[in-house]
């Protein structure tokens, strides 16, 4: 399993490239102000980054129970993201119409765009980070001590 340091690492590199990329082009693909796109994505990038040390440690645990390693294929990669995702737009849906001053509707279809785009930016920044920086092997004992 990976180490807490690790873990915070991951974390945090993950929030500020994401932010960096999130908050321009939203602005350009949604016609909010910078700073509003900004507004949102560092909130929402604050409670991600908490979600996102929990649900993986969840995960990771969650799948070496299951299958006794920490190896993930293409379609375990993308069940990865797509559940991360399911549940920050649970999350984020009400605060973004409020502070927007839009329907439920066009914020639902706002963060599904968004939602979107951080699903294949999740893929591809922890298929990338597992290459950089390799998790290390790992036994099913291992969850149990975690528990």
């Amino acid at each position: 399993m990976r180490t807490t340091g690790d873990r915070i690492r991951h974390t945090i590199g993950f929030e500020l490239i994401g932010l960096m990329a999130f908050a321009p082009l939203a602005s350009w693909v949604f016609g909010f102000a910078l700073h509003q796109m900004g507004l949102i994505g560092a909130v929402a990038s604050l409670i991600a980054a908490i979600w996102n040390y929990v649900y993986n440690l969840m995960f990771d645990k969650a799948m070496l129970r299951v299958t006794g390693q920490l190896r993930k294929t293409p379609a375990i990669r993308v069940l990865h993201a797509i559940l991360f995702e399911g549940g920050l737009l649970l999350v984020f849906l009400p605060g973004v119409a409020w502070y927007l001053d839009i329907s439920l509707i066009d914020a639902f279809i706002m963060d599904i765009a968004v939602a979107g785009f951080y699903m294949v930016y999740a893929l591809i920044y922890n298929w990338v980070y597992d290459a950089i920086f390799p998790i290390p092997n790992a036994t099913p004992r291992d969850c149990q001590s975690v528990s």
